[in-house]
């Protein structure tokens, strides 16, 4: 074991109850035997006369108003959504609409059952700090009733030294609201690859898209295809799988005068339906600039897909599907830059060991080279990466999570050649960071897990998940960190 380990900070979030989202219900889904009851709730307050209907709106808007924004906007969208159940919607005033729209509407906390999982990267903003301070966005697994899984973030300032403010998250909260994007032929053509769909109706369709196209253009192909393609007997199923798989790419986008704290990435895909975990965050930075990228494992109560989006700002976000045998399975994480001109990301597709895949021509994820087994006593289970690889003069700083007995989980550490990364030079013989008795327990018990920290004045800063629970800090010097660290031995020598 090593002497070397991660200082705690004092500074913990938790997860906060009044952080608030409204989302649609409609009364009777969640009935063991589902029946509409939609139509008869809107007769309902369609009885009510002028008056009543006038006092039960503002004393809505008395109790939610403030916690919200626009409530009344979401009100009128939910009434939208739901108005073909009304027998004379057109009867219906302004003000009865909204108030269906109350009706079918209901508050949801995105953390009230846990908060975990964290990134750290550096804030697009960084005005207005002295020297030798680094502000830093944190993005966070929010968990919430069901278990439903979105993407939140926090603010903190850090430095001199080891010293740490996170600001505030006070509300009101907003989800992102759909936007147009420019969707990716290659993207297109990877993911019916993977699905094995090639017939005549999807190479017609991709011969007619051009390399970037919106949802008109994809539609407009769509309509243009000839009647004796669509009589065929794989027509109509390969163009519901063309739409399927073209949804899988998406934007969304905050208003503007939205802080970042305010802001929840929601699942908006069926893909995602039962939620968004563990994004990665990194700022890649090549020719064109810096950006923000990250991974996330979209979730749909059966099935898990590795997803990837991109920023430039943090307030627009572009969703793309990951394809190939390298993206298979949870927990990728992209490099800040390209290596050699590759553009390469460390993954866990057999669900036990961190390889290195490559992004080929195609868009596609390679079958990984192996870099680290199971091996140690504290990660026979499994290992994984903990966020994106730290570029180091000594190398590339990789954290790691390893599972050991009782499913506990710990972070250690390797280090891979900063030109040959399938190479690995040295690791931590042990953990840097591992549960103790103030943040074993919890929604998950006996769990210590980052999705990614910094660097910052010669410190390792390492945001970490407490059992599922919460998040904590932790640091250590980087000097202290590699200092520690042993050769590794080359692939043949290595157990596991």
């Amino acid at each position: 074991m090593t002497g070397i380990l991660a200082v705690r900070q004092d500074r913990i979030l938790t997860p906060d109850p009044r952080r608030v989202i409204v989302k649609l219900f409609v009364p009777g889904e969640d009935a063991a035997v589902v029946r509409t009851r939609a139509g008869a709730l809107i007769d309902r307050v369609a009885r009510l006369d002028d008056e009543e209907t006038g006092r039960l709106l503002r004393d809505t808007f008395d109790r939610f108003g403030a916690r919200h924004r626009d409530l009344a906007g979401t009100f009128h969208h939910h009434y939208g959504l739901v108005r073909h159940r009304a027998a004379r919607a057109w009867d219906l005033s302004p003000t009865s609409r909204l108030l269906v729209g109350a009706y079918f509407s209901h508050e949801y906390a995105v953390e009230s059952a846990a908060l975990c999982n964290p990134s750290m990267v550096a804030h697009p903003d960084q005005t207005e700090l002295s020297a030798g301070l680094l502000r830093v966005a944190v993005s966070l697994r929010q968990i919430g009733e069901g278990h439903l899984s979105s993407i939140g973030f926090a603010t903190a300032v850090l430095g001199p030294g080891r010293h740490l403010v996170v600001a505030d998250r006070p509300g009101p909260l907003a989800v992102g609201q759909r936007t147009g994007v420019r969707h990716r032929r290659d993207l297109l053509v990877a993911g019916l690859a993977e699905e094995d769909v090639d017939n005549e109706v999807s190479a017609t369709v991709l011969d007619a898209l051009p390399d970037r196209y919106d949802e008109a253009t994809f539609e407009r192909v769509l309509g243009d295809l000839p009647a004796d393609l669509l009589s065929r007997s794989t027509g109509m199923g390969t163009l519901e799988q063309l739409r399927r798989t073209n949804a899988g790419s998406y934007a969304t986008a905050f208003p503007a005068d939205t802080a970042l704290h305010q802001r929840v990435l929601w699942p908006a895909t069926p893909a995602e339906s039962n939620g968004m975990e563990d994004a990665r965050f990194v700022r890649f930075v090549d020719e064109s600039g810096p950006v923000y990228r990250a991974t996330y494992t979209a979730y749909d109560g059966r099935n898990v897909a590795t997803r990837a989006l991109a920023s430039s700002d943090l307030r627009r976000f572009e969703m793309t599907p990951m394809r190939g045998p390298g993206a298979r399975n949870k927990g990728i994480a992209l490099f800040p830059r390209t290596v050699g001109g590759r553009h390469l990301a460390l993954c866990r597709a057999d669900g036990e060991t961190i390889g290195l895949t490559v992004l080929d021509g195609d868009n596609r994820w390679q079958s990984p080279v192996p870099l680290h087994a199971p091996r140690d006593s504290w990660e026979l289970i499994q290992v994984g990466n903990c966020g994106s690889p730290i570029e180091t003069e000594a190398g590339w700083l990789v954290l790691t999570h390893g599972v050991g007995p009782m499913r506990r989980y710990a972070i250690g550490a390797l280090l891979l050649d900063l030109h040959r990364p399938e190479r690995v030079i040295a690791h931590l013989p042990g953990v840097l960071l591992s549960p103790d008795q103030s943040d074993r327990d919890g929604y998950v018990p006996n769990v210590v897990y980052s999705c990614g920290g910094l660097i910052h004045d010669g410190e390792l800063w390492l945001p970490y998940g407490a059992s599922d629970t919460r998040v904590g800090f932790a640091t250590v010097p980087v000097a202290s960190l590699l200092a520690a660290m042993v050769e590794s031995p080359p692939p043949g020598g290595r157990d596991g």
